[in-house]
């Protein structure tokens, strides 16, 4: 895709953050914008993994956009089996190789200390995609979709499929997932859907049967498939022996299709699953009606904010931000996207300007 195309869907898909304040800077990139820097400099891109179809795209997306704005890019993306250490490696050889910018979705955000550090030290500007990177001074700018309302959409699609489908229930039984504990986003995404849920739970309307109910009762180790196949099959057994279950919560696509999955092995009713990433095989359950929902974060917009950011900084001119983003050491100013809610209703609007997903919601 070429970048103009790009930059034409950030622009259109740009939103202000659920929480945070601020609209510009903070201490951390003050200076990161004051010089500029070549127009042919390289630039580093750090991935985490090739799990989900969203971080293949953004590889590939991030390798041509910077090559048709003129950068040379260096897109890598970590190792399954030693995910953190080569990630840190790799960004050490992005400082060592002299990268004026690099763009990192953590492998783990708790885990780069050493490398903001360098980085740092050589005068590198650090941009957080997708993931907030946590608990550093070191970073200058994050660019990323607004989690948290993400997991209000959530939330308000699971009680939307509920209402549509036991409708003339009271009362629903729901289970809770959430995402890798190493994911800096996985909380984010519960606490919002929970600020929906919560609620509901208190009145009575809900009951998470298992009781598993926390953050760190629901996660799913490395976002793996397996693991939460595995807890949904222990949850059925141990909680649902003559109990009806109309609901869960589930935090991507990929998790949600292992929980559907558990649930038919079982021999049960398909309940309302949500699901977030908008990938092809939950897309084509949707319009079939087996996954409830899904958020679509148009990764093309984000890779464009991000290359757009660059853009900026190579000039020499501050990026633009719509909001600060709290890492647990500073505000650090953000572009925060919004993210759409997806159902079998409103698939074939939602994804009309994406030639990859719209022949799906054909016929």
């Amino acid at each position: 895709m070429a970048l103009v195309g790009i930059v034409a869907v950030s622009v259109a898909l740009t939103g202000c953050g659920r929480g945070d304040t601020g609209s510009s800077s903070a201490d951390p990139s003050e200076g990161a914008a004051a010089e500029g820097f070549a127009a042919d400099a390289t630039i580093g891109v750090a991935l985490p993994d090739r799990t989900s179809e969203n971080w293949v795209l953004a590889g590939d997306l991030f390798t041509n956009g910077l090559d048709e704005a003129g950068f040379d890019g260096n897109v890598q993306y970590a190792g399954s089996s030693n995910s953190v250490g080569d990630q840190q490696q790799q960004i050490q050889t992005m400082i060592d190789g002299g990268a004026e910018v690099i763009v990192i979705g953590a492998a783990d955000t708790n885990q780069l200390a050493t490398q903001l550090q360098a980085a740092d030290a050589a005068g590198i500007t650090v941009i957080a995609y997708d993931r907030l990177i946590q608990n550093s001074e070191l970073v200058d700018y994050y660019v990323a979709f607004d989690n948290f309302h993400v997991g209000e959409l959530q939330a308000e699609s699971l009680l939307q499929g509920l209402e549509e489908r036991y409708g003339d229930q009271e009362a629903w039984n729901i289970e809770l997932f959430s995402g890798s504990p190493d994911d800096s986003n996985s909380a984010v995404f519960f606490d919002g859907a929970m600020s929906v849920l919560q609620p509901r739970i208190d009145d009575g309307t809900l009951t998470v049967v298992s009781g598993q109910t926390t953050v760190q009762q629901t996660s799913t180790e490395d976002w793996a498939a397996e693991n939460a196949q595995n807890r949904m099959d222990t949850i059925l057994q141990s909680s649902y022996q003559g109990q009806e279950l109309h609901g869960v919560l589930s935090p991507n696509d990929n998790l949600a299709r292992a929980i559907l999955t558990s649930v038919q092995n079982d021999g049960r009713e398909v309940p309302v699953v949500t699901g977030q990433d908008s990938e092809v095989e939950s897309v084509r359950a949707i319009v079939a009606g087996t996954q409830y929902s899904t958020i679509y974060k148009d990764t093309r917009a984000l890779v464009a904010a991000t290359i757009e950011m660059v853009q900026a900084l190579q000039a020499g001119e501050e990026p633009e931000t719509t909001a600060t983003s709290d890492n647990g050491a500073i505000e650090v100013p953000s572009n925060l996207l919004e993210p759409v809610i997806v159902t079998q209703a409103n698939a074939a609007e939602a994804y009309a300007d994406n030639p990859d997903l719209a022949p799906l919601t054909e016929g």
